[in-house]
């Protein structure tokens, strides 16, 4: 309900019900005795706080017009149905919305959405003919110093940048460093990881051993960030990827982790190396299957594991998140 409803101009105004005359009805009093207007506002009354309701007289209203009893009956279904998931079927005792997802199907559906986004968003990386991908590779550790750095064309996996990361503050990283601002001037550049390790962020080629990464630095090299349209849509491989993937924690899990188990702990489709341009191949790759539907997806997906298929999306989320091959 609105905060305010301005009164009409011209029309006498009733500041309390009790001053209202006989014969003066809102709509919905009218509406309560099957009338509805037959004639314009003759005047106002002021209700809940600041909101004006139009005034009418009831010896002009006419009988509203009855619904037939095919009209009747739609009406019913379409009243039962809120209460009906779209997707499996199950009936819950309260109305589910306009999107009619139970709260399983609502979870399978989301994470669907952010698969079936994943592989939009895939294909316009691998359709930009100039998008790179920059990848700088360490050793093990988190905080590992870069040992080396590549940079590859992702439209056709052309290896652009290959070579030794040089140390810190000495004249081989600044050669580095010029050398990326003038290759990736102007390219749609592609990040790795958004979730670490450090060491394989490319803000390390520019901090000191000992601190820690800030994105104060970036401005010093725009491509030390990802081309990003929104916070949900930023290029990092690994984001498309766990989206792709989609696995959760449980069925209750709205949004995909990194997979994890007790033999590996946090895993990735592809092995983390000191050598930049192998992982780089490798990382490409991964972006093109992802583009194509070839990747494979988690076999106990939620989608998948609750046996009611791929959900329909709404046409609006539809339009979002899926486009033609």
């Amino acid at each position: 309900m609105p905060s305010s409803i301005p009164p009409l101009p011209g029309l006498t105004r009733y500041t309390w019900w009790g001053a209202v005359p006989e014969g003066l009805l809102t709509k919905t009093q009218l509406d309560r005795q099957g009338l509805k207007p037959g004639s314009d506002p003759v005047g106002q009354v002021l209700y809940h706080g600041n909101c004006y309701a139009p005034l009418y007289e009831e010896s002009a209203a006419v009988p509203k017009r009855g619904c037939s009893p095919a009209q009747r009956a739609a009406l019913d279904r379409a009243r039962e149905l809120q209460y009906v998931c779209r997707r499996c079927g199950d009936r819950r005792d309260y109305p589910l919305g306009s999107g009619r997802w139970c709260e399983p199907c609502s979870y399978a559906a989301g994470l669907y959405a952010a698969h079936a986004k994943a592989q939009r968003f895939a294909r316009e990386i691998v359709g930009d003919p100039g998008a790179a991908l920059v990848v700088v590779a360490a050793g093990p550790g988190e905080y590992a110093q870069p040992e080396t750095v590549a940079v590859i064309r992702v439209h056709d996996q052309e290896l652009l940048h290959e070579g030794p990361a040089g140390a810190y503050g000495t004249a081989e990283r600044g050669a580095l460093l010029d050398r990326l601002d003038v290759l990736l001037d102007g390219r749609r550049v592609v990040h790795e990881t958004d979730r670490g390790p450090v060491s394989r962020y490319p803000s390390m080629l520019v901090t000191p051993p000992g601190q820690l990464v800030s994105s104060e630095r970036d401005g010093l090299h725009p491509w030390l960030s990802p081309h990003r349209e929104s916070a949900e849509k930023a290029d990092y491989v690994s984001r498309l990827w766990r989206n792709w993937f989609a696995w959760t924690r449980d069925e209750w899990s709205s949004m995909a982790s990194e997979p994890w188990d007790q033999e590996r702990g946090v895993w990735v489709a592809w092995e983390c190396t000191a050598q930049a341009a192998d992982d780089a191949r490798v990382l490409v790759a991964l972006l093109h299957r992802i583009a194509e539907g070839t990747e494979p997806v988690w076999e106990r997906a939620q989608w998948i594991e609750d046996g009611h298929g791929e959900p329909e999306l709404p046409r609006r989320r539809r339009r979002r998140t899926t486009t033609t091959a």
